[in-house]
């Protein structure tokens, strides 16, 4: 798979790096940002700009076994069908979200 984009950088003498200026767009970083480092079991490493919000752990292992799925069984993979995608369109058709409205009263 090609990288969108590919950045270097180099350690110090304390193991401290500065995230190039491609990266800290890319990710629209600011100083004091935090950032989340996800390595798979083949090394490969995945930048992200945390958000500071904790993870639900079921989320995480669910989404984990989806991934380790799809990667060992890629002929499962299917795109969405036209006829489901109408069905979930004449499911939701009278539905109104406002995406603006607090999820909570403790939202506020």
């Amino acid at each position: 798979m090609q990288a969108a984009l590919q950045a270097r950088s180099k350690l110090t003498d304390r193991y401290q790096t500065t995230v190039p200026a491609e990266v800290r767009s890319a990710l629209k970083l600011g100083k004091k940002d935090h950032l989340k480092y996800s390595i798979s079991a083949n090394g490969d490493v995945i930048l992200q700009k945390d958000s500071g919000e904790e993870e639900d752990p079921a989320i995480v292992a669910f989404l984990g076994f989806l991934a380790r799925d799809m990667e060992a069984n890629p002929q499962r993979v299917e795109p969405l069908g036209a006829d489901f995608m109408a069905r979930v369109a004449s499911l939701t058709q009278d539905v109104e979200i406002d995406l603006d409205a607090p999820l909570s009263p403790d939202d506020e």
